[in-house]
């Protein structure tokens, strides 16, 4: 095909002298080149767009910025990375359960559009909201975060570590983070000051149990204690890893009730969820009395019964750089936890109910 003016270069033929596609030379003459082969956007349809360095994103794309190649890659159930120690992670670690920012801006990125709204009920340290800020320069592009947060000392640490890194950041010569809205005070009361549908994305980290007063610093042994401590009162040596969950206001409260608990919050935090919007839940699994606590499938029964959503996937982040602990041997074989579940849940809209009943 000849180059008439209206179309694209890459129609052009590129060859070695043996007639093999020449994926060098196209790419030194700035054609479109994936995985060794030329992409002709001559015959992209209409709702397609070539992205360079990224691949074909088709316009229909209501879930997230992906073009189909970083969507594949996406859908995979396992994200197997360690997250290196950084945006202030020292500071950040004063909270037993924050989640590295980077992972949060990686589902972020599968689970929104740039410009939409991120909410994040139990906010912790702001991980999920730094994670919003990293997509203006890491990812598909800047998405607004609102967090809750009913201990004071959390909210002063993001507030902290956003100072702090965005004045190295600007030392290096880097854009800072934009700063994104941390509300003080409990969840439950707050959720009624957002507009119903306003949120394009809930992604959060649930505690185990309701917070208090207790002061959660990884150097406590009763903060351990209480925040390892197994369901219904019953005490002893972690026999692995938690999820990481708050502190525990009262051991004697039972799973049943944290389970009530969980389910009755997020029925009222999906009102405030767009019909085409997905929540994302953190939870570890727990092994507790020679018995393992499967948390996240009792968590997403206890969701699914309370509120109008549907559990569409299961991920799993695995941390192939966590320490390994020597549990129960020689005598007993129990689990090291090295990762975590992030339950996907959906609410779907009419028309998308229709569009899969006719795929099916």
């Amino acid at each position: 095909m000849g180059d008439d003016g209206h179309g694209h270069r890459q129609s052009r033929l590129f060859t070695t002298e043996e007639g093999e596609f020449d994926a060098d030379r196209a790419r030194e003459e700035s054609l479109p080149v994936e995985d060794g082969e030329l992409i002709d956007t001559d015959e992209l349809a209409d709702h397609q767009r070539y992205v360079e360095g990224r691949g074909i994103y088709d316009e229909r794309n209501r879930v997230n910025d992906l073009t189909g190649k970083e969507w594949k890659y996406a859908t995979k159930s396992v994200i197997a990375e360690g997250y290196p120690p950084d945006l202030q992670h020292e500071l950040r670690s004063e909270h037993g359960g924050q989640k590295p920012p980077r992972l949060c801006a990686e589902l972020i990125g599968r689970f929104s559009k740039a410009g939409d709204t991120v909410l994040d009920p139990f906010a912790g340290v702001g991980g999920t909201l730094l994670g919003a800020s990293l997509c203006e320069h890491e990812g598909t592009g800047l998405r607004e975060a609102i967090g809750f947060e009913r201990n004071e000392r959390w909210v002063d640490v993001y507030e902290t570590v956003l100072e702090q890194e965005n004045e190295e950041r600007r030392a290096r010569g880097d854009p800072p983070l934009e700063p994104q809205e941390l509300r003080h005070g409990d969840c439950a009361d707050l959720i009624e000051d957002v507009p119903e549908h306003s949120i394009d994305l809930l992604l959060t980290d649930v505690p185990y149990w309701h917070m208090d007063e207790l002061e959660q610093t990884r150097n406590e042994r009763r903060t351990r204690e209480s925040k390892l401590g197994s369901f219904d009162g019953a005490t002893g040596d972690d026999g692995g890893d938690s999820n990481d969950g708050e502190p525990v206001a009262d051991e004697e409260r039972t799973k049943a009730e944290w389970l009530a608990d969980m389910g009755e919050k997020f029925s009222r935090f999906a009102d405030a969820v767009d019909p085409t919007g997905h929540v994302v839940v953190f939870i570890g699994d727990m092994y507790r009395d020679q018995s393992y606590e499967f948390l996240s499938a009792d968590l997403a029964r206890a969701i699914e019964s309370a509120a109008p959503l549907t559990l569409a996937a299961n991920l799993i982040w695995y941390d192939p750089t966590k320490d390994l602990h020597v549990y129960g041997y020689p005598f007993s074989f129990v689990p090291s936890m090295v990762h975590q579940n992030v339950l996907v849940f959906r609410l779907e809209s009419e028309s998308e109910s229709e569009a899969e009943d006719e795929q099916d």
